[in-house]
């Protein structure tokens, strides 16, 4: 299952240093969530303290464990969406067999 995610970064009472370095745990397991295909895209939101992610989930129990208690930043993370999506081109191979069926075939 494919999700949109969008999270901000709270800082709180956390030093720059402390968020920094946080922030830096945060992108070694990035890379490697990405290596095993988990995070399919990342980007950082240009200007503030959120990123926005394709994540490959096998499962919404996986989804709950990893962001809410597996990620060094997960107790200033919100999760400001977390939506089910799918590739296009899937998408579109549905409106093969409706072709056919509202051409009479």
């Amino acid at each position: 299952m494919l999700f949109l995610i969008r999270a901000t970064v709270h800082q709180q009472n956390l030093t720059n240093e402390e968020l920094w370095t946080l922030w830096q745990k945060e992108i070694i397991i990035a890379k490697k969530a990405m290596e095993n295909g988990k995070i399919v895209s990342a980007y950082k939101v240009s200007g503030s303290k959120e990123v926005v992610l394709i994540y490959q989930a096998d499962s919404h129990d996986e989804l709950d464990r990893v962001f809410t208690a597996q990620l060094p930043l997960a107790d200033y993370l919100t999760i400001d969406e977390m939506t089910p999506i799918r590739p296009y081109l899937d998408f579109a191979e549905d409106f093969e067999p409706l072709k056919k069926f509202f051409a009479g075939e």
